[in-house]
């Protein structure tokens, strides 16, 4: 599953907004949970720009909780770029592609994300 960029923020502030079954998933040592190289750049440049608080250490944090960084790779470019224009956010696109790729659900709270063929899952 990967998670969304704001599930991830979630997480990691134990904020109320992360439901118990997102917070049973994410915490299911079985689970496979993911974040795109994306989010990863997304945090960091709205961190930056005091958009968004996130520990300093957000790699380390990541590898702590188990959550895996996926690279991004050419077909998930080529695959962003041409997908309908219902969300213009980049780094959704980004991970919408990742996800349709990989044939893998996406755990996020935008409404967005359902107007594209990807698989969804409430946080």
């Amino acid at each position: 599953m990967i998670l969304d960029t704001h599930v991830v923020l979630w997480w990691l502030a134990d904020d109320d907004r992360l439901g118990t079954a997102g917070r049973r998933f994410i915490a299911d040592p079985q689970a496979e949970v993911l974040v795109s190289a994306a989010t990863v750049w997304e945090i960091a440049i709205k961190r930056q720009l005091d958009k968004l608080t996130a520990p300093d250490d957000l790699l380390t944090q990541l590898r702590a909780n188990r959550i895996a960084v996926i690279p991004i790779e050419a077909a998930d470019a080529w695959e962003a770029g041409g997908l309908p224009n219902h969300h213009r956010d980049p780094f959704d696109r980004m991970i919408i592609a990742q996800a349709r790729g990989n044939d893998m659900p996406v755990m996020t709270a935008d409404p967005d994300f359902s107007a594209y063929d990807v698989q969804l899952r409430a946080p």
